[in-house]
């Protein structure tokens, strides 16, 4: 049976962005297929709010060309609108309305048929039935983004866009909402989520963009990224900081991630057990004394500090 073909629902090419002399974002180029999950992974500041808010017609860019399901975000905005939904990092919802009512105006503003049935289970499927009936400004936190992520399905959009969704969440509501999100892609929606959370991104990513200083430096599955790495790191505690400044001197080639307060260091090593050794022999003849040492896999989160941290915390 031959697959069916997938298109591509975004196209973003040389994308740029200044607010005066401020370049927040500079040459992006990347492209999301219809159907799958993409995450844009950047720490705060990197540009991925701005970069939201130019794909879902917020906010103009400068040069550059994105397309949306075929259509230019310049010459149709409004087309471009109907075919997308998008969830803020701050909760849109009226806080004076309940649940259902929340739910109920955005189906009647999308003009949606059998807006009742579509509430209805909504609220079943975000769980929020008990809830449905009170107002919004007494949920808690972690019912009123799934309030949220609940208005910005009605319509069946081709594309929402989850600007960090789970930012200020407790652990049980982030996974909750993580499940959420996956149960929305495998009806095949096509969701463009930025996050700051790296386990996050791991776990439902299709492709993972990492944004830096306005400019994407890596992008592929998180497979194919831990590909590109060694695939286990060492790490390597020292007795004092003069003692961990000399390892950083030593090891100065060697792509590290270093923890003053812990007085560590990670470093990417080969699965080859006779590499680890070797490297411990050499550093044995330093004037330093090692505490401890120990290997494990490489994580998103280690290639995500080497590229964007510089290694240091």
């Amino acid at each position: 049976m031959v697959n069916p073909i997938k298109k591509q629902m975004l196209h973003v090419k040389h994308l740029q962005k200044s607010f005066k002399d401020n370049t927040v974002l500079e040459d992006v180029t990347f492209d999301v297929t219809s159907g799958e999950v993409f995450v844009l992974l950047g720490s705060n500041g990197a540009g991925k709010t701005t970069l939201v808010k130019i794909l879902s017609t917020i906010l103009p860019f400068d040069q550059g060309t994105a397309c949306i399901n075929g259509i230019d975000l310049t010459k149709d905005p409004a087309a471009i609108r109907e075919k997308i939904s998008l969830t803020g990092q701050f909760s849109a919802v009226d806080q004076e309305l309940t649940g259902q009512e929340n739910l109920l105006m955005i189906a009647a503003l999308r003009h949606v048929k059998n807006k009742q049935e579509i509430v209805e289970d909504l609220l079943t499927r975000f769980d929020l039935v008990d809830a449905s009936n009170r107002l919004v400004k007494d949920y808690s936190g972690g019912m009123r983004r799934r309030l949220d992520i609940a208005m910005s399905f009605i319509g069946e959009p081709d594309l929402l866009f989850l600007d960090e969704p789970t930012t200020g969440l407790d652990p049980q509501n982030r996974l909750a909402t993580w499940h959420m999100i996956k149960e929305i892609a495998a009806q095949g929606r096509t969701i463009f989520l930025t996050t700051q959370y790296l386990e996050e991104a791991e776990f439902l990513a299709d492709q993972v963009a990492i944004l830096h200083e306005g400019k994407i430096i890596l992008q592929g599955t998180p497979t194919e990224i831990k590909k590109l790495h060694p695939s286990q790191t060492m790490e390597i505690n020292v007795l004092t900081k003069e003692h961990l400044q000399t390892l950083r001197q030593h090891l100065s080639d060697v792509p590290l991630q270093v923890n003053v307060s812990n007085l560590s260091l990670t470093l990417p090593v080969s699965q080859d057990f006779h590499h680890a050794f070797t490297l411990l022999q050499d550093l044995n003849q330093l004037p330093i004394t090692i505490t401890s040492f120990s290997q494990k896999n490489v994580s998103l989160e280690d290639i995500f500090l080497t590229l964007v941290q510089g290694g240091t915390q």
